[in-house]
């Protein structure tokens, strides 16, 4: 689509939603242009907009639509709304945007309040509860999109868009930065690339996406960039147009990305959170620290507290429905790190995850799991410890016939990388990866420690009480 088509279409429809003054517009769409011509609809006609993530189950959907002042939808799934929204339709005017359906609903009786100048709505889905929606205004997210594309410094690239385009980052990074430059973005949907679900994908889609477009920067999670590595060292070129990929969503191992490197993924870890606009520091390809998330962006200072970051510049407005979170200029990310000499954060953790072993070390499992993560033969690892001698592993090889003792092989190496009271000691490998369990990951992939702890207490504790030789959940079956 010609950046003409674009502005035309954006003009059409924001004029449309000018003439119908919803309150607030709810958008649940696979990826592609439409996605992003509501989107900037919305900003030109002053509309909140309030994305719907496509991996939200029904009963997340179903709370932002009764808690939120929303009275349209645009969605491709009207299978989905119809029994959400049973009893809400109400008569209004058709508009067409491409394959997505216009529903109009009545609102809540009484909605969440939103701070003034909200623009837009992002949710945030943790290991429990209700997603939480954050609001931010559209000049925050513009300035957050120019600081980005200043500092990355990538002129018209053709950036192609791998994650939802409900998610933050993809579409501030993602859409609002390229456009600033004069850039190209290509939003292939997201079964084009290969997602099934929130947790399955067909590497084989992705691989021809990104050896047909040719990008110049993508957008990857950890998990997806272990993928590209694990490609490459098989025989899949990397395309040679890439000149930025951002990985960030959870730390990442400072071996995985020089294997990136080598293999020609010009990979740069960054950090960030909805609540402060996304990204707020990002390592350079000329100020870069393996095993950092890099400098700050000059619009914001981080600070650390009794070793949790602390962030002021461009904070959220608040959270919805709670006016006490309203106008604050420090956010609080709940995150554990340190700033070193020379200004790069290194985040180690959630301070919630803390792991506090029974010599009194501190331990953040997210630094261990990343550990056993980077070589990319582990789909999964959730590390417990808390008020115990060592650290113990839940584990899953991608690969079902890898045996045990290639599994151990991996974590002597990785043991290697951390010091002797953060090493896995013993380990349980389990009968199917948790993503094929139901309720023990969250709707973006992470685990929910609590729910797999009280899930597998008893291998858990089995793990302490043998500490020859690690176990199976094969073994302990049969």
């Amino acid at each position: 689509m010609s950046s003409d088509v674009l502005t035309e279409r954006v003009a059409t429809l924001a004029e449309w939603l000018r003439s119908m003054g919803p309150r607030g517009v709810a958008l649940h769409m696979d990826n592609g242009p439409d996605w992003i011509i509501i989107d900037l609809a919305c900003q030109v006609a002053e509309i909140c907009l309030i994305p719907l993530p496509t991996f939200f189950s029904a009963g997340q959907l179903s709370h932002v639509l009764n808690t939120m002042p929303i009275d349209t939808v645009f969605t491709d799934r009207a299978d989905l709304f119809s029994p959400l929204c049973a009893g809400r339709f109400r008569n209004g005017p058709e508009f067409a945007v491409g394959n997505g359906l216009l529903l109009h609903i009545d609102p809540p009786e009484s909605p969440d309040t939103l701070p003034p100048g909200t623009g837009k709505v992002t949710f945030t889905s943790g290991s429990t509860g209700n997603p939480r929606g954050v609001c931010l205004s559209n000049q925050q997210l513009l300035k957050q999109a120019e600081v980005l594309s200043q500092a990355v410094d990538l002129k018209s690239p053709r950036h192609l868009s791998l994650l939802p385009l409900s998610t933050l980052l993809e579409n501030i990074a993602g859409v609002y930065a390229p456009m600033l430059t004069g850039g190209e973005v290509v939003v292939p949907s997201l079964t084009e690339i290969g997602f099934n679900g929130s947790s399955s994908l067909d590497t084989r889609k992705l691989l021809w996406q990104l050896s047909h477009w040719q990008p110049n920067s993508l957008i990857l999670t950890p998990q997806l960039l272990q993928i590209l590595v694990a490609a490459a060292r098989s025989g899949w070129v990397p395309p040679t147009s890439l000149q930025f990929v951002a990985v960030g969503g959870a730390r990442v191992p400072a071996a995985l990305l020089e294997a990136a490197h080598d293999l020609g993924i010009p990979a740069f870890e960054g950090y960030g959170l909805s609540e402060c606009a996304s990204v707020v520091s990002l390592n350079l390809p000329d100020a870069a620290r393996p095993g950092s998330c890099g400098r700050p962006l000059p619009h914001v200072n981080v600070e650390c507290r009794h070793g949790e970051i602390h962030v002021r510049g461009n904070a959220m407005l608040g959270y919805a429905g709670q006016p006490d979170s309203w106008g604050r200029e420090l956010i609080a990310t709940g995150d554990l790190g340190e700033v070193d000499e020379d200004g790069f954060i290194h985040v180690n953790g959630r301070l919630k995850n803390l792991l506090i072993s029974s010599y009194g070390r501190n331990i953040s499992p997210e630094w261990v799991e990343s550990e056993m993560l980077a070589d990319g033969l582990l789909a999964d690892c959730v590390v417990f410890g808390d008020s115990r001698p060592y650290c113990v592993a839940l584990l899953s090889p991608r690969e079902t016939n890898a045996s045990d003792g290639f599994i151990q092989d991996s974590i002597d190496r990785s043991n290697e990388r951390l010091p002797d009271y953060a090493r896995v000691k013993q380990w349980l490998r389990l009968s199917r990866p948790l993503a094929m369990e139901q309720g023990l990951l969250t709707d973006n992939g992470r685990p929910k420690r609590r729910v797999i702890e009280s899930r597998y207490n008893d291998e858990i504790a089995a793990l302490y009480r043998d500490a020859k030789q690690p176990i199976t959940q094969y073994e302990k079956i049969a």
